[in-house]
């Protein structure tokens, strides 16, 4: 496999968090959310994830990042929580500057790409969700018992993760990869070591899993695909379906597989790349943003673009040169969520605009 060109930039997060994201490949923009365990340099390389990353960027500009604590972003004195991890990726975002795009949730990932989608229904045409939830941890431990054992897995991670042997990051690892052969296993445990601290680890599981998507997946716009393998060992498949039930209009893909990441060598993996492939290279469905949202200019200039007359009519009756008023327009596609001029003014006429005198 041909290791990937990648530009590597910082950004900062609200609570000033540095944040180290990777720019790689061409055409429109995938941002991939934060998930456990990223290394920007060493995840290209592994063995069990590489295939990922080159999956991603085949036609794309990939937007990726290190989750806060792991790889190259801030390790130290770190805070974790869903609301620090959510500004994270509105950090990436803004500081990336795409305006729209397509998203992508992996695994414990897929709780901020939900997040992000509701909160930002403007910037987010499609969304691919792969091995993730409903519900995470704490909220399906619902015995004692079964709350007692996820804090002894918590406590044995920050006992044992940074040991020298690695025979508990292996149990980990085999969790992610039941069928992956010893080379494959080897790698993903290095980068599992060298992603982050025992310490981090553990906090940053601890947040992801008082993760609850219940309540905030039904108010998600964007089409999405549900993929989720069928004998999964560390992510439950009847969360994926639960999780496709909830959002409205998904397409939910069951995959015959028994790893939690899938591997490049095994048949389902040709069915997910055909399947991601096909669903993002369809023509986004128009998403309508609030007409609310313009100021009183904006305003002006999209009840003259809803009487349909030339640019330069609209630029002559606006008193502007027709790179101002290109860069209104501009502005004013994003703002409402559209992607040319027709989508523009037939929304605008939907909405009362357009039926002043030309």
């Amino acid at each position: 496999m041909t290791r990937l060109k990648q530009e590597i930039r910082f950004c900062t997060s609200r609570d000033g968090t540095r944040i180290a994201y990777a720019v790689c490949g061409e055409g429109p923009p995938l941002v991939r959310a934060g998930h456990a365990f990223t290394h920007l340099e060493n995840e290209r390389d592994c063995l069990a994830y590489g295939h990922w990353v080159e999956l991603f960027s085949r036609c794309r500009t990939l937007i990726r990042y290190d989750t806060r604590g792991c790889g190259l972003s801030d390790r130290d004195d770190v805070e974790y929580s869903m609301q620090h991890l959510s500004e994270d990726l509105e950090a990436v975002v803004e500081a990336a500057g795409v305006k729209r795009f397509d998203l992508v949730g992996m695994t414990g990932g897929g709780a901020l790409a939900v997040t992000y989608a509701v909160r930002h229904p403007e910037a987010v045409n499609r969304m691919v969700l792969y091995g993730t939830f409903a519900k995470g941890r704490y909220a399906r431990s619902n015995t004692s018992e079964s709350q007692e054992e996820l804090e002894l897995l918590l406590k044995l991670i920050e006992l044992g993760w940074g040991q020298d042997n690695p025979q508990f990051r292996q149990l980990f690892t085999y969790q992610f990869l039941p069928d992956g052969n010893t080379e494959q296993l080897r790698s993903f445990n290095d980068l599992l070591r060298d992603s982050t601290s025992a310490r981090n680890a553990a906090r940053y599981l601890r947040a992801s899993f008082k993760a609850d998507l219940r309540e905030l997946a039904p108010k998600v716009r964007c089409p999405t695909l549900v993929m989720h393998a069928r004998g999964d060992l560390r992510m439950p498949f009847d969360e994926g379906r639960a999780l496709a039930t909830l959002l409205k209009g998904a397409s939910f893909v069951p995959l015959d597989s028994r790893n939690h990441l899938l591997l490049e060598q095994e048949p389902a993996w040709q069915q997910l790349a055909a399947e991601i492939g096909e669903f993002l290279s369809a023509a986004p469905a128009p998403q309508q943003g609030s007409i609310e949202g313009l100021n009183p200019r904006e305003a002006a200039v999209l009840e003259v673009l809803a009487q349909g007359i030339t640019t330069d009519a609209m630029a002559e009756r606006l008193g502007m040169s027709e790179k101002t008023l290109r860069n209104h327009l501009s502005t004013i596609f994003s703002k409402l969520g559209v992607a040319n001029r027709s989508q523009a003014i037939v929304l605008a006429r939907d909405k009362g605009f357009g039926r002043q005198s030309k």
